[in-house]
Parts: C-alpha cells; structure tokens; sequence
C-alpha cells in the first residue's frame, strides 16, 4: 500500500517529461507569409499584418525594412519595430517589407512579407493609365515601354527593366537595362519582362510597374547559325524525379552536351505571390551524358501550402542555354 503514492509519483514524472519532449518541438510555423497594406507613397502608414501561425503565438515582434525597388538587397530601419510604419522622403524609390517574429513558450520563429509597389513622394504624380511593354517577346527583338499616363502630366521619366519568373512573378531588375528599349537577351528566354517607369515633376516622383510581357521565345535562326559556326550546340536538361522529404527537396535529372567537363545548372524556386530564389551548381560529366542529384532546404516562404514550382537550366562553357525545365510540387 505504502507503494501506491510512489508509483504515482513516477507515473506523474514520466507525464511531465512526456509533455516537456511534446512541447519542446512547439514553436510557431508559419503557414502564410505577413503582408503590408497602405499607400506607397511618403507620409503613408504602411500596417503589417501577422500572417498565419501555428502552435498558437503569444507575441508579435516586428522590423520594417528598406529595400531596393524589387525588393532585394534589404536593410533594417532603425527603430521601426511597431506593427505600423509611416513612409519617410529617405524610402522614396525604395520598397519596403516587414519581417514578423512570433514567439511563444517553447521559442521563436520569423517570416518576411513581400515588398510593397515602390514608394514615391507624397506630393508625386498619379498614375492613370499603367505602362505597358509592346514589341516581339524574342531573343534578339526589342521591347518597348509606354510611359503610361500620369495626372499632373510628368516632366521626365526614368525606367528600370525587369525579368520575371513565367508566371510573372518574382521580377529582378536587369543590371544597366534603364532606357524605354529594351534589347531581348538569351537568359530572358522562358520569363516574362516588365519596366518600372518612374514619372518625376516639380512637386515628386512616383514609380509605375507595366504589364509583363508575353513569354520570351528563343531565337531558333540565330541558334542554328552559331552551333554551326561554332561547332557547339545547347546542352539538354530533363527532370528526371522531384520529392521532398521533411522540410528538404531532393531533384534528380539528366543533362547531356557535346562536350565534357563542367556544366552550370540554375535552379529557381517559384510561389505564386512569393519573390523567387535562385541558386547555382557546377556538374562535371565524364560521358555526353550524365544524371545528377542535388538536395536543399527551400526558404520558409516556398514551404507553405500551394504550389511549389522548381526550374532548371544547363548553361555550359560556350555560354549556350539548355530550354528551361520546370517540375512542382503541390502542399496540402
């Protein structure tokens, strides 16, 4: 009898160790990326929301960002740590994003919003009519941007081209590309195009984004005409399988070229409504053709629920491109 207390004793600890090890793997996840509402302009509050979390947060933290205009290469703004942050004349020509750290008990997690359109001044022209990109969408054409319309008429305009992933999504500004033409290059075949064109008067300056473009086509003809001048032609990728496994993706695919050695493979991952990522490796062949794996841990804003789209390209030591390659993979 005199047992019975003891052996509850221990079944009461073997519960709390149980519980302990349960909650130790406890900490928010995030499941939808925060977002940010307001006018992008100077002078505007801009208002983080929190997103979705799982495991039940107790607490918000918050740090707004400047960013350049399509949100890379962002920095920390001092002392903007509040769920809202009022647009300054330093953020003009800048967009901006909010990173969100949920906390609770058992620890913390962060997730980052996506830009916001491009902040202008506050006294800066209103945008109408959006620009939009004419012109044939293939290496080797010209895309034209129309300055779009604007209220008070603009003095002057300034552009900055981008290239898109094929939904549209995820544009990256084109290093130099800052004139109304634009020139159509080998790697923007398999992605759209878009000019940011900004109208700048007395009193300001706002920034519009265009229509993209349709998908950009390669240029067969000049193609064929350099293989055979060269003696070198494209090399081929093919997925071969994509799975992932816990918070991993594992990809496995075959790429083949006339001559041997090293290739360049890029990799992109693309959400919808998220700012794709990029990565490079290097694959060596001993024979024309050779399948290879490569395994990484996608960044938390592709590792929520939706489709989840990896691309591939083979570029080799000519600089030739394969055709982009795509396979996803879909989360409940």
């Amino acid at each position: 009898m005199r047992r019975m207390p003891l052996v509850l004793a221990l079944a009461a600890a073997a519960t709390m160790v149980g519980v302990a090890s349960a909650r130790s793997s406890a900490v928010p996840a995030n499941s939808t990326a925060p977002s940010i509402s307001g006018t992008a302009r100077s002078g505007s509050m801009q208002t983080a929301s929190t997103g979705t979390w799982s495991n039940t947060p107790t607490s918000f933290a918050y740090q707004w960002r400047r960013c350049a205009t399509d949100g890379t290469s962002c920095g920390d703004i001092v002392g903007a740590t509040s769920k809202t942050y009022t647009a300054t004349p330093t953020d003009v020509h800048h967009t901006l994003r909010v990173a969100v750290t949920a906390s609770n008990a058992d620890g913390k997690a962060s997730a980052t919003s996506d830009p916001t359109d491009v902040i202008g001044s506050a006294n800066g022209p209103q945008n109408t009519v959006r620009p939009s990109v004419s012109g044939t969408a293939q290496v080797g054409e010209q895309l034209t941007v129309s300055n779009g319309s604007w209220s008070p008429s603009a003095t002057s305009f300034g552009y900055q081209w981008q290239r898109c992933d094929s939904d549209g999504t995820g544009c990256l500004n084109v290093d130099g590309a800052t004139g109304r033409v634009y020139g159509v290059r080998g790697v923007d075949a398999g992605n759209r195009m878009r000019a940011l064109v900004t109208a700048h008067t007395s009193r300001g300056q706002t920034t519009a984004a265009s229509s993209t473009s349709d998908l950009v086509a390669s240029n067969t003809t000049t193609t064929t005409v350099t293989t055979t001048v060269a003696g070198n032609r494209a090399p081929s990728i093919r997925f071969v399988s994509l799975r992932r496994i816990g918070a991993r993706v594992f990809a496995r695919f075959r790429v083949c070229d006339d001559s041997l050695g090293k290739l360049t493979i890029v990799e992109r991952d693309n959400k919808a409504r998220a700012l794709s990522y990029r990565r490079r490796f290097t694959v060596v062949r001993g024979l024309s053709c050779g399948t290879f794996a490569r395994h990484w841990t996608p960044a938390l804003r592709f590792r929520t629920p939706g489709r989840y789209v990896v691309t591939l390209r083979a570029i080799d030591k000519s600089g030739a491109l394969s055709r982009l390659v795509a396979r996803s993979l879909v989360r409940r």
